[in-house]
Protein backbone atom coordinates (compact mmCIF):
# COMPACT_ATOMS: atom_id res chain seq x y z
CA UNK A 1 0.00 0.00 0.00
CA UNK A 2 1.16 3.65 -0.73
CA UNK A 3 0.83 5.88 1.95
CA UNK A 4 0.96 9.77 1.93
CA UNK A 5 1.52 11.90 4.67
CA UNK A 6 -1.04 14.88 4.36
CA UNK A 7 0.50 18.16 6.70
CA UNK A 8 -1.39 21.20 6.68
CA UNK A 9 1.36 24.11 7.88
CA UNK A 10 0.72 28.05 8.97
CA UNK A 11 3.75 29.69 9.83
CA UNK A 12 5.85 26.64 11.00
CA UNK A 13 9.23 27.26 9.51
CA UNK A 14 10.83 26.92 12.85
CA UNK A 15 8.95 23.06 13.16
CA UNK A 16 7.73 21.46 10.21
CA UNK A 17 11.45 20.63 9.43
CA UNK A 18 11.83 18.16 12.62
CA UNK A 19 8.24 16.90 11.85
CA UNK A 20 9.28 15.81 8.49
CA UNK A 21 12.34 13.84 9.81
CA UNK A 22 10.08 12.04 12.17
CA UNK A 23 7.63 11.84 9.86
CA UNK A 24 9.07 10.47 6.50
CA UNK A 25 10.70 7.35 7.50
CA UNK A 26 6.76 5.84 8.37
CA UNK A 27 5.32 7.23 4.90
CA UNK A 28 6.21 7.02 0.81
CA UNK A 29 5.06 10.42 0.72
CA UNK A 30 4.64 13.60 2.28
CA UNK A 31 2.70 16.93 0.92
CA UNK A 32 2.52 19.55 3.14
CA UNK A 33 0.02 22.25 2.07
CA UNK A 34 0.90 25.70 3.15
CA UNK A 35 -1.58 27.50 4.20
CA UNK A 36 -0.85 31.20 3.41
CA UNK A 37 2.16 31.29 5.79
CA UNK A 38 4.50 34.84 5.59
CA UNK A 39 7.75 33.10 7.14
CA UNK A 40 10.05 29.72 4.96
CA UNK A 41 7.24 27.15 5.85
CA UNK A 42 7.11 26.45 2.34
CA UNK A 43 11.13 26.66 1.82
CA UNK A 44 12.35 24.87 4.75
CA UNK A 45 9.52 21.74 3.80
CA UNK A 46 10.73 21.72 0.51
CA UNK A 47 14.46 21.59 1.58
CA UNK A 48 12.93 18.41 3.70
CA UNK A 49 11.88 16.43 0.62
CA UNK A 50 8.01 17.19 1.12
CA UNK A 51 5.66 17.85 -2.08
CA UNK A 52 4.50 21.60 -1.50
CA UNK A 53 1.06 23.11 -2.22
CA UNK A 54 0.53 26.46 -1.59
CA UNK A 55 -2.63 28.78 -0.33
CA UNK A 56 -2.31 32.19 -1.51
CA UNK A 57 -4.29 33.43 1.95
CA UNK A 58 -4.70 31.38 5.17
CA UNK A 59 -8.02 29.46 4.50
CA UNK A 60 -7.60 27.55 7.46
CA UNK A 61 -6.59 23.78 8.46
CA UNK A 62 -9.55 21.96 7.42
CA UNK A 63 -9.40 23.84 4.27
CA UNK A 64 -5.53 23.09 3.79
CA UNK A 65 -6.36 19.06 4.55
CA UNK A 66 -8.94 19.16 1.94
CA UNK A 67 -6.34 20.15 -0.26
CA UNK A 68 -3.80 18.20 0.82
CA UNK A 69 -6.01 14.87 0.80
CA UNK A 70 -7.16 15.43 -2.75
CA UNK A 71 -3.44 16.33 -4.16
CA UNK A 72 -2.04 12.91 -1.96
CA UNK A 73 -5.29 11.39 -4.12
CA UNK A 74 -4.28 12.11 -7.48
CA UNK A 75 -0.63 10.80 -6.56
CA UNK A 76 -2.44 7.54 -6.08
CA UNK A 77 -2.20 7.37 -2.41
CA UNK A 78 -3.96 4.25 -1.29
CA UNK A 79 -3.76 5.29 2.49
CA UNK A 80 -3.82 8.68 3.64
CA UNK A 81 -2.38 10.00 7.14
CA UNK A 82 -3.36 13.55 8.57
CA UNK A 83 -0.66 14.86 10.80
CA UNK A 84 0.10 17.90 12.41
CA UNK A 85 3.12 20.25 11.36
CA UNK A 86 3.89 21.67 14.66
CA UNK A 87 5.54 18.16 16.06
CA UNK A 88 2.70 18.00 18.54
CA UNK A 89 1.78 14.28 16.75
CA UNK A 90 4.54 11.51 18.04
CA UNK A 91 5.34 9.98 13.72
CA UNK A 92 6.44 6.77 15.60
CA UNK A 93 3.04 5.84 16.03
CA UNK A 94 2.07 5.89 12.66
CA UNK A 95 3.18 2.40 11.97
CA UNK A 96 0.32 1.70 14.67
CA UNK A 97 -2.70 3.57 13.17
CA UNK A 98 -2.00 2.66 10.13
CA UNK A 99 -1.64 -0.95 10.57
CA UNK A 100 -5.66 -1.95 10.73
CA UNK A 101 -6.46 -0.15 7.45
CA UNK A 102 -3.24 -2.31 6.11
CA UNK A 103 -4.90 -5.64 8.02
CA UNK A 104 -8.10 -4.52 6.24
CA UNK A 105 -9.91 -4.41 9.65
CA UNK A 106 -11.15 -0.56 9.05
CA UNK A 107 -11.96 1.73 6.97
CA UNK A 108 -10.57 5.22 9.06
CA UNK A 109 -8.87 5.20 12.29
CA UNK A 110 -8.92 8.08 14.66
CA UNK A 111 -6.17 8.92 17.22
CA UNK A 112 -7.07 9.54 20.47
CA UNK A 113 -5.77 11.09 23.60
CA UNK A 114 -7.87 8.95 25.85
CA UNK A 115 -7.39 5.91 25.42
CA UNK A 116 -4.05 5.10 27.57
CA UNK A 117 -1.48 7.32 26.23
CA UNK A 118 -2.39 10.55 27.89
CA UNK A 119 0.45 12.61 28.58
CA UNK A 120 0.69 14.01 31.91
CA UNK A 121 1.16 18.10 30.43
CA UNK A 122 -2.13 18.04 28.93
CA UNK A 123 -3.34 21.17 30.83
CA UNK A 124 -6.76 20.79 32.96
CA UNK A 125 -8.04 23.36 30.98
CA UNK A 126 -7.95 21.43 28.03
CA UNK A 127 -9.40 17.82 29.18
CA UNK A 128 -12.33 20.18 30.46
CA UNK A 129 -13.13 21.67 27.20
CA UNK A 130 -12.36 18.13 25.24
CA UNK A 131 -14.64 16.10 27.43
CA UNK A 132 -17.46 18.94 27.10
CA UNK A 133 -16.68 18.91 23.27
CA UNK A 134 -17.74 15.23 23.49
CA UNK A 135 -20.69 15.61 25.28
CA UNK A 136 -21.46 18.36 22.74
CA UNK A 137 -20.78 15.86 19.69
CA UNK A 138 -22.45 13.12 20.63
CA UNK A 139 -25.62 15.05 21.99
CA UNK A 140 -25.85 17.61 19.16
CA UNK A 141 -24.18 16.40 16.42
CA UNK A 142 -25.18 12.79 16.81
CA UNK A 143 -21.66 11.38 16.93
CA UNK A 144 -21.60 8.01 18.76
CA UNK A 145 -20.77 8.59 22.82
CA UNK A 146 -17.50 5.68 22.00
CA UNK A 147 -15.85 8.14 20.14
CA UNK A 148 -13.13 9.46 23.02
CA UNK A 149 -11.53 11.96 21.49
CA UNK A 150 -13.71 15.02 19.87
CA UNK A 151 -11.30 17.07 18.30
CA UNK A 152 -8.07 14.48 16.99
CA UNK A 153 -6.33 15.75 13.89
CA UNK A 154 -4.14 12.37 13.38
CA UNK A 155 -6.22 9.77 11.42
CA UNK A 156 -5.99 7.85 8.29
CA UNK A 157 -7.97 6.70 6.21
CA UNK A 158 -7.95 4.59 3.16
CA UNK A 159 -8.34 5.43 -0.51
CA UNK A 160 -11.89 4.99 -1.20
CA UNK A 161 -13.04 6.14 2.86
CA UNK A 162 -11.05 10.02 1.34
CA UNK A 163 -13.19 9.92 -1.65
CA UNK A 164 -16.60 9.08 0.02
CA UNK A 165 -15.59 11.65 3.28
CA UNK A 166 -16.40 15.29 1.28
CA UNK A 167 -15.67 17.62 4.16
CA UNK A 168 -16.41 20.99 3.56
CA UNK A 169 -15.36 22.85 7.10
CA UNK A 170 -12.14 25.15 6.37
CA UNK A 171 -11.27 25.92 9.83
CA UNK A 172 -11.41 23.85 12.80
CA UNK A 173 -14.83 22.44 12.61
CA UNK A 174 -13.47 20.04 10.39
CA UNK A 175 -12.33 17.53 13.00
CA UNK A 176 -16.18 17.00 13.77
CA UNK A 177 -17.64 17.14 10.79
CA UNK A 178 -14.98 14.08 9.57
CA UNK A 179 -15.96 12.33 12.67
CA UNK A 180 -19.77 12.65 11.92
CA UNK A 181 -19.71 12.14 8.30
CA UNK A 182 -17.41 8.74 9.04
CA UNK A 183 -19.55 7.65 11.60
CA UNK A 184 -23.02 7.74 10.03
CA UNK A 185 -21.43 6.18 7.05
CA UNK A 186 -21.23 2.74 5.43
CA UNK A 187 -17.31 3.07 6.39
CA UNK A 188 -15.70 1.14 9.47
CA UNK A 189 -14.00 2.99 11.35
CA UNK A 190 -12.13 2.52 15.31
CA UNK A 191 -9.57 4.61 17.25
CA UNK A 192 -6.24 3.84 18.35
CA UNK A 193 -4.17 5.19 21.39
CA UNK A 194 -1.96 8.47 20.41
CA UNK A 195 0.51 10.66 22.76
CA UNK A 196 0.68 14.39 21.85
CA UNK A 197 3.53 16.38 23.29
CA UNK A 198 2.46 19.85 24.58
CA UNK A 199 4.87 22.59 24.78
CA UNK A 200 4.53 26.31 25.85
CA UNK A 201 4.90 27.32 22.23
CA UNK A 202 2.34 24.71 20.57
CA UNK A 203 -0.24 25.91 23.09
CA UNK A 204 0.19 29.12 22.60
CA UNK A 205 -0.80 28.41 18.76
CA UNK A 206 -3.08 25.81 19.40
CA UNK A 207 -7.41 26.13 20.34
CA UNK A 208 -8.37 28.18 23.16
CA UNK A 209 -11.59 28.27 25.01
CA UNK A 210 -13.11 30.86 22.65
CA UNK A 211 -12.43 28.59 19.87
CA UNK A 212 -14.89 25.93 20.77
CA UNK A 213 -17.57 28.78 20.35
CA UNK A 214 -16.58 29.36 16.61
CA UNK A 215 -16.46 25.60 15.98
CA UNK A 216 -20.11 25.34 17.35
CA UNK A 217 -21.10 27.94 15.21
CA UNK A 218 -19.42 26.40 12.20
CA UNK A 219 -21.45 23.37 12.24
CA UNK A 220 -24.92 24.44 13.65
CA UNK A 221 -25.06 27.39 11.52
CA UNK A 222 -22.82 26.17 8.91
CA UNK A 223 -19.90 28.74 8.82
CA UNK A 224 -16.59 28.34 7.51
Amino acid sequence: MKVYAVIPAYNEASRIGGTLFGVRPFVDGVIVVDDGSTDETAGVARESGATIIRHAINRGQGAALRTGTDAALRLGADVIVHVDADGQHDPSLIPSIIQPIKEGKTDVVFGSRFLGLLPSDMPWSRRVLLRAARSFNSLVMGIPRRVTDPQSGMRAMTREAALLVDFRQDRMAHCSEILRLVTRSRLRWLEVPIRVRYTSESLAKGQRSADALKIVWQLLIGGR
